[in-house]
């Protein structure tokens, strides 16, 4: 007899996704797709296993590229390349760009874009009728910035492929954030901070620990209704993530009154920018777009929030009209469409893929907010699978024994721990082990490495789950560059030197690559951030 199945509802829900691909963008390497799949349980572990690990791998390389973006100098003149332009021109003759924060007059900006854009350089920064395109952020009045024209360059040539593959995903996403924007009265074409703070990608986790596609610290997440615990993580979810990031704009929008000061905010907080509004000379005639290149040509900000606003209008120009700047085969990918299926216990994404016709990775495409790769235990959670397959997962789910919910647990290693000893601990052989993980190096096991264990269709107890490690950050044991240092002695705590130079101690963590659990110790050398 079949079970009831009334317990397990199943929603469809079509992605609001106004903005999507053009019809003639082709699709290359669509998680989505069709697949061919081994479906024995050891195979079921070893997809699962490389899944999760591609989507680390995806993830490392965008924060190498997102690293270089917010920590990277201005770059000088003379090993910069020529930026594109619509039509070829023979690359200037290198000259001295302005300094990093010296503010530019308009006969310098003339120059400037003609040094790196060749005699076109006057038309292709803007939002000109001939480049047909519009922007409701003001990107015409500031394009000229000496600091957007260096980050036009870093997306062209510093960092191009992942660039291209950051504007693809845009398919994926844009129509559904446009929506949520305009619903809220903001600008649309806020959508391109995902750009400058992600990659758009879900699983980009920041040295300071932020988060997702909209990099959320844990508290921020939580203040604006986002799960995070060692199961669920909603910064992950491009939904619902995107729902609080347009909730924490709106906010920002109304408290400064100002687009681009909105921006910066969301960066460095909205406590800093208006300390740094409150020390601009004399009363103010407004405050505006404006205000923020104020501050920012005065250093009144750190220098990540003072080039954050020139890195959003340099993401804009290319992304609005990217064949005006090199990108021309960008292959969007199409919006996510899906139904949702409630799941009430633990159940492997790989068991929910094979149940659904798919493959692991178009799972956790769909649901990156599951964190292990697991539905948590003892929770009911809604799980989202490729359009048109609900109603099949829901009739499937609800005949699969209990035993076959999960073929997998993750393991994370702990001090002087041996790949036989954890065989031992799960009941299972190191030969399985090695099969579920191929890259696995039994004589060099790292403090914290995840192991894929197979579990052979047994029910798995709770005590078989280990706690995934908080991110672990080497500590600092010296600084290059210029600037103010200061050395650490017995006793002293980062909110201490902090408040002993006149820094916040966020600024003096960013500086030096640290987080709340960073260590120091006596003799480590930490910069002093505007110092």
């Amino acid at each position: 007899m079949r079970r009831r199945t009334t317990w397990l509802g199943v929603i469809t829900a079509a992605v609001l996704a106004t903005g999507c691909a053009s019809a003639g963008a082709r699709v290359r390497s669509d998680p989505l797709a069709s697949p061919v799949r081994d479906t024995t349980a050891l195979g079921q572990a070893r997809e699962a296993g490389a899944a999760l690990a591609g989507v680390q791998r995806d993830s490392a390389a965008d924060q190498t590229v997102l690293d270089s973006l917010h920590g990277r100098e201005a770059a000088p003149a003379a090993t910069s390349p020529t930026a594109v332009v619509p039509a070829p021109v023979a690359p200037p003759a290198p000259s001295p760009s302005p300094a990093a924060d010296t503010p530019v007059n308009g006969e310098d900006v003339q120059r400037e874009a003609e040094r790196l854009f060749g005699e076109e350089g006057r038309t292709v920064l803007g939002a000109s009728d001939e480049a047909s395109a519009t922007f409701d952020i003001d990107v015409t009045t500031f394009s000229g910035n000496h600091r957007v024209l260096e980050y036009l360059k870093f997306f062209q040539y510093d960092a191009p492929d992942r660039f291209a593959i950051w504007l693809s995903r845009l398919g994926r996403y844009e129509g559904m954030i446009r929506e949520r924007l305009r619903a809220k009265g903001l600008p649309e074409d806020f959508v391109y901070l995902t750009l400058i703070e992600s990659g758009l990608s879900n699983t980009a986790v920041s040295r300071a620990r932020a988060v997702g596609m909209w990099q959320f610290m844990a508290s921020t997440g939580r203040m604006y209704g986002l799960t995070v615990d060692p199961w669920v993580d909603e910064r992950r979810d491009p939904f619902r993530a995107t729902d609080a990031a347009v909730n924490h704009l709106a906010d920002l929008v109304q408290r400064l009154g100002s687009v681009y000061l909105a921006a910066a905010a969301y960066n460095a907080g909205a406590g800093r920018i208006e300390r740094g509004i409150r020390r601009l000379p004399g009363e103010p005639d407004s405050i505006g777009d404006q205000t923020f290149f104020e501050i920012a040509d005065r250093r009144y900000l750190r220098r990540e929030t003072r080039d954050y606003v020139p890195k959003l209008i340099a993401a804009a120009l290319i992304a609005k009209q990217p064949a005006r700047y090199g990108f021309t085969d960008i292959e969007r990918l199409p919006p996510l469409l899906f139904d949702e299926v409630t799941i009430p216990d633990a159940t492997g994404l790989d068991v929910l893929a094979r149940l659904a016709d798919t493959t692991v990775a178009a799972l956790l495409e769909l649901n990156p907010h599951f964190v292990r790769g697991i539905t948590p235990p003892s929770r009911s959670v809604l799980v989202r699978v490729p359009r048109g397959t609900g109603a099949r997962v829901a009739e499937r789910y609800a005949d699969l024994p209990i035993n076959e919910r999960i073929t997998f647990v993750d393991h994370y290693v702990a001090a002087g721990q041996t790949l036989s000893e954890i065989a031992q601990r799960y009941r299972v052989t190191v030969a399985m082990l090695q099969g579920a993980n191929p890259h696995l190096r039994p004589q060099a096991l790292r403090v914290g490495q995840r192991i894929i264990v197979p579990m052979s269709g047994r029910v798995v107890p709770t005590s078989a789950w280990s706690t995934p490690p908080e991110p672990r950050y080497r500590r600092v044991t010296g600084v290059g560059g210029g600037g103010v240092r200061h050395r650490v002695r017995a006793g002293e705590t980062p909110s201490e030197i902090a408040r002993r130079y006149g820094v916040g101690l966020g600024a003096l963590l960013n500086a030096n690559g640290m987080t709340m659990g960073s260590v120091i110790r006596p003799g480590d050398w930490l910069r002093i951030p505007g110092r």
